[in-house]
């Protein structure tokens, strides 16, 4: 899926658009066991009720792609045979009516997903939409030609919560309450099967994680049995691993620098494009870039092939998960420096009376602790 079209299915979750008709769910306390079941209609609910179900939602589409949302992608052999796809299959084809295939779904999550000490909800929802056909103009849309029809899910922590003072108005005094418990954003979800080129993809389910940096491998191997994506710290490690280790004495200031500002240029220009496609970028990409900075060609094609090696055949790099593109930092054993990209090419590196120093600018503006100083003259 593409931003887009993510767009698009989350403006169907909207009390106003009466597209979502049944949520259905169950609380799990921190035991693993089932405490109580959701069928419930949002027709019936109070508005301020749905919204806040419709909200839990919305956050399964949201985040960064390729960050908080991971796209997941089934084999062929599993499409035609696997256990884990029929089960989201029969989900989807009863509008999560197939009550022991939601039991099912609701065992593979419990086995898989632990809040340490707190309990949880996993709540479910589904739509059928009736996709409106582009026009020719592609500025316009005329009457539906096809049905999408998906499921989201969603797990959600419910937390104590701690007394606090509330106002009693009979008593007109402030007392300690205990409000009931809360539930939390969603930590993990998915949305299954992913809405592409306005149609369904069966092949695919989009992934949620609230932190990019946990991926929730047993959850992936309990619902999707397919390999864990690279968490995109992970991503970002790998890609700066794989350079040092293969240009060794040529990882120069001056390469890191420029493959930074190379990638971060690349990203505004497609961002200014208005493409709705994300950019592809890969490693041949980023060994023409250290060629050009003058990189020895055996250096780069050994990067080249390490990236093929630690991310996989062919590997498509998510630009945004390998370099920060949104500051530029640099870090000695007892000094970090942050800079605004926009300046990153006013540091340089120099040597001094046989001393390596990291040199940056600092004509004017200069603060110290907040305390504005000055830099006199020599």
């Amino acid at each position: 899926m593409i931003q887009k079209e993510i767009n698009e299915i989350r403006r169907r979750l909207s009390p106003d658009k009466g597209a979502i008709g049944k949520i259905y769910g169950c609380f799990v306390n921190k035991n693993k066991e089932v405490i109580s079941y959701t069928d419930a209609s949002l027709a019936l609910m109070h508005r301020e009720d749905s919204e806040k179900y419709l909200t839990l939602f919305k956050k399964v589409l949201s985040g960064g792609l390729g960050r908080s949302m991971v796209n997941i992608e089934f084999s062929t052999a599993q499409v035609m045979e696997s256990e884990e796809h029929a089960l989201l299959m029969r989900l989807k084809n009863s509008g999560l009516k197939d009550e022991s295939a939601r039991e099912e779904l609701y065992r593979k999550i419990i086995e898989a997903v632990s809040f340490e000490d707190d309990n949880y909800l996993i709540l479910l929802t589904c739509d059928d939409y009736d996709v409106p056909v582009k026009s020719n103009d592609s500025d316009s849309f005329g009457d539906s030609e096809t049905v999408f029809s998906y499921f989201i899910c969603c797990v959600c922590p419910v937390k104590d919560s701690k007394p606090e003072l509330a106002y009693e108005h009979g008593e007109q005094i402030f007392k300690s309450h205990v409000s009931p418990m809360i539930v939390s954003s969603p930590q993990l979800g998915f949305m299954f099967p992913t809405f592409e080129d306005r149609g369904a993809n069966i092949y695919n389910s989009l992934f949620y994680t609230k932190n990019p940096a946990i991926m929730h491998e047993e959850f992936i191997n309990s619902i999707f049995r397919t390999e864990i994506p690279m968490s995109a710290p992970e991503q970002k490690d790998t890609f700066a691993d794989t350079l040092s280790d293969t240009l060794e004495n040529e990882c120069s200031f001056d390469v890191v620098q420029t493959v930074h500002e190379k990638i971060r240029e690349r990203v505004t220009v497609h961002k200014e494009s208005k493409i709705p496609e994300p950019l592809e970028f890969d490693a041949h990409d980023v060994c023409n870039i250290l060629k050009s900075e003058g990189v020895s060609p055996e250096a780069a094609e050994d990067f080249e092939e390490k990236c093929t090696e630690r991310f996989g055949d062919n590997p498509m790099l998510n630009p945004e998960n390998i370099v920060n593109i949104k500051k530029f930092e640099i870090q000695t054993p007892q000094i970090k420096i942050s800079v605004d990209p926009d300046y990153s090419c006013t540091v340089e590196t120099r040597v001094i009376d046989g001393r390596k120093y990291i040199l940056i600018p600092a004509d004017d503006g200069v603060s110290v602790n907040g305390i504005n100083v000055t830099i006199p003259q020599e």
